[in-house]
């Protein structure tokens, strides 16, 4: 069973915990889209930041947006000028977005990821910045993986598939270091996948890293 399921997913409330936190019965629907737009627009406009989740909590009348960067500094800017800039662009989503004329009460914080060697979204973004500048993908995997590993990881596991160094003929490129057990609950295994858009068409990225046991955040 986990080699089929998210890693992520089927690790929610042992290890992991839901990036949305909220509940309303009667606008889940659109909640849910709404959270789905707000976190795509972060996730694009804080790129050149390391950003690597958007969690998002809701009351009544209130929001809080906790975003996860590797470079803070760049979100909150000088005399966190980065900060207010970015309160008026969610702003500007809710206003655009939503119907009525109410705002909820808004509380954005930025936390820093202590090793971003360690989570799997900023590495598959990394693999991809080297795909598409062209770089060969035996030495990205080569060198990501050791770093991976150096950073104190118990094990990485990443592929590739797609038209790989511009070939013709699609196929898959692994490499796995270490123990990536998918099918143990306790271990705490990062998982994204991410596209590489090239000249020659896209190719998938998937990135597994088993971090420690027992859940603990890193």
């Amino acid at each position: 069973m986990g080699q089929k399921v998210n890693p992520h997913v089927i690790r929610l409330g042992a290890v992991h915990t839901w990036s949305s936190r909220w509940f309303d019965e009667r606008k889940y629907g659109a909640v849910v889209l709404e959270d789905y737009g707000l976190r795509k627009m972060l996730m694009n406009k804080l790129r050149s930041a390391g950003v690597a989740s958007v969690e998002i909590e809701r009351s009544i009348n209130s929001l809080k947006v906790i975003i996860h960067v590797s470079r803070p500094g760049i979100v909150i800017g000088r005399g966190g000028s980065g900060l207010e800039e970015l309160k008026k662009t969610i702003v500007a989503y809710f206003a655009k977005h939503r119907g009525d004329k109410t705002m909820p009460k808004m509380d954005i914080r930025v936390e820093p990821v202590k090793e971003p060697n360690l989570n799997a979204y900023l590495v598959a973004n990394n693999i991809a910045d080297q795909l598409i500048r062209r770089l060969p993908f035996k030495r990205i995997l080569n060198s990501t993986a050791e770093r991976v590993m150096g950073s104190g990881a118990l094990g990485v596991k990443i592929l590739l598939t797609g038209r790989i160094g511009g070939a013709e003929i699609a196929r898959r490129e692994k490499i796995h270091l270490g123990t990536v057990p998918l099918s143990t609950i306790r271990e705490d295994i990062s998982y994204a996948q991410f596209p590489a858009l090239t000249k020659k068409g896209y190719i998938g990225i998937k990135v597994w890293i088993n971090r420690a046991e027992g859940g603990d955040a890193l």
